[in-house]
Formats: C-alpha cells, sequence, structure tokens
C-alpha cells in the first residue's frame, strides 16, 4: 500500500504515516494538503494522511476544509503522534545568531511561549513543512536562521539541534487521518465524524440536530463550526461521535437528522485511536 505524506522526509506526517503503514508499505511525499488528496483521487496513492487536530493550537483549518469543500475522499483511520519540537540550525551557528526562525505555521503556534522568551526579537517564518523548514537552513547554511522541527529531520538533513521540547506544553498530541476511497469496516469500537448547515438560522435549528444524538444516546466526543464560505455567519457545524455510520443506532440518528439539515456529509467511520496506549510516553516527567 503506497501512503502520501505531506513532506519532505522528517516531517511528522512522515511519521505519523510510517505508523500507519508499518513496515509492508512504501510511502510517497507531497508538497500540500490538496496534493495528497489529489494523489488518492487519481491512484498515485491508495491512503493520503493529514494532520487534522492538536492538542495545543487546536484543529487543523486547511484539513477540515478539504474534507468539507474538495475531496469525496472518507476518513478510514486516525493516527496519534505524540509531538516534540526542536529548534535546529545548520552546523555552527548559535542562538545569538539567530533572527529569524522558520516552520509551519502550526509549529510557530506550539512553540509560543519559548519564540517569545528566548528569541522574542527573531522574524518568524511560516513554511509549507516542518521538515522543509530544516532542510532549508541547513541546506542554504543560513548564518541568522533556525527552523523548528523534528530530531528526524535534523540527523537526515544534518542539522544542529540547539534546543529540545520548545512546545508549550510538555503533553503535545496530533491526530492524523488516513483518507481514502471507502472508509473501514466496523470493529466494535468506532468513530464517526460528519459535518451539516441548518436549514434556517433561527434559535433552536442547531440543538434539533444535536438533540437527535442525545435522545438516542450516543456520545459526542467534538463539536466545532467552519465558515461555509458562502456567507459571513453561516456555518458548517463538524461532529465527531462513538459509533459506526452501520451501526442501527447511529444510522437511525443519520437518518433522522436529515430533514433539519440543509446539507449533510458523513466524512467516514474508523476504528477509535487507543489514546491510553500514549500515556507513558506522554506524562510529564
Amino acid at each position: 500500500m503506497t501512503t502520501a505524506f505531506l513532506g519532505p522526509r522528517g516531517t511528522f506526517s512522515e511519521e505519523a504515516a510510517l505508523a500507519r503503514a508499518g513496515d509492508d508499505g512504501s510511502l510517497l511525499p507531497f508538497a500540500s494538503f490538496p496534493a495528497l488528496t489529489s494523489a488518492v483521487e487519481t491512484g498515485l496513492a491508495k491512503e493520503a494522511l493529514l494532520p487534522i487536530e492538536n492538542s495545543i493550537e487546536g484543529s487543523v483549518s486547511a484539513s477540515l476544509d478539504l474534507l468539507i469543500h474538495e475531496t469525496p475522499l472518507r476518513i478510514r483511520a486516525e493516527v496519534v503522534l505524540p509531538i516534540r519540537h526542536f529548534l535546529v540550525t545548520a552546523p555552527g551557528i548559535g542562538l545569538t545568531d539567530v533572527r529569524v526562525v522558520a516552520s509551519h505555521p502550526q509549529a510557530l503556534g506550539q512553540c509560543r511561549r519559548f519564540l517569545d522568551r528566548c528569541l522574542p526579537g527573531a522574524e518568524q517564518v511560516a513554511t509549507l513543512s516542518t521538515a522543509g523548514a530544516v532542510q532549508e537552513t541547513v541546506e542554504g547554511a543560513a548564518a541568522d536562521r533556525a527552523a523548528i522541527g523534528t530530531a528526524r529531520a535534523a540527523a537526515l538533513y544534518g542539522g544542529t539541534i540547539l534546543a529540545h521540547d520548545i512546545q508549550d506544553i510538555h503533553v503535545n498530541l496530533t491526530r492524523f487521518v488516513a483518507l481514502g476511497r471507502e472508509d473501514a469496516p466496523p470493529t466494535g469500537d468506532d468513530k464517526t465524524s460528519l459535518g451539516f448547515t441548518v436549514r434556517a438560522n433561527v434559535p433552536g435549528a442547531l440543538h434539533r440536530v444535536l438533540g437527535d444524538f442525545a435522545a438516542a444516546g450516543l456520545q459526542l466526543t467534538k463539536i466545532e463550526s467552519r465558515p461555509t464560505k458562502e456567507w459571513l455567519g453561516e456555518y458548517v457545524f463538524l461532529v465527531d461521535l462513538e459509533g459506526h455510520r452501520q451501526d442501527p443506532a447511529v444510522a437511525r440518528v443519520l437518518e433522522t437528522i436529515r430533514d433539519a439539515c440543509a446539507t449533510l456529509k458523513v466524512f467516514g467511520s474508523y476504528p477509535r485511536f487507543p489514546l491510553e496506549t500514549l500515556r507513558d510516553r506522554v506524562d510529564p516527567p
């Protein structure tokens, strides 16, 4: 199985893809989130791994917007990865030399406290990926530049790690989703993700939909909203819930709420990632 990930090599997305694909899979890097979905839609890859949520910075809006507006692909798995950020420079460059810090916007946001305290005057430059920032910093041998990335990226591209674990909060987790043409069959321990808009922006419209989940005894694990991109004040409501779309209780509610929704899109059903298995890896020392 070929798995597409946000490249180059050394990104957190590559780590998630390795965890998902295992030794039997091959990995294919791409430069953007839209390229990942296109790779699966055109048959270049079987799956694509996209970050969708971080425990510090929240949801990754670019991934959510792809699911809402741009791709018919379904979520077929989730992978949760502990995130450790490192400050990386070209060899011979020290902290007092750094005037620019480059990384993916999510990484910059997750390290805001460190940057404010240790590099308050440094310009922050957004890049397409953490590994790309490390590669450009090291191979360009910039005398005033540092990057935020993974230890793997530093090793791959020959960088020097100046500081480790610079994320604002020690327990830093990112949730990735694997997208494919079909979602996963029921396992008995599943989640379903969906998005909907209400028919009219009136009091009780959202409650009308969410109340059906509560009445059926279905546990919602996440709810948020994204703009429809059609009109100010109009939103797509995004929900994660326990259960598979083929489970009788879930299937009944999905059918029931269609009448109250102007649009309803099920992004997929997939096995729940066992978060408890990460406890020993992320508990503060």
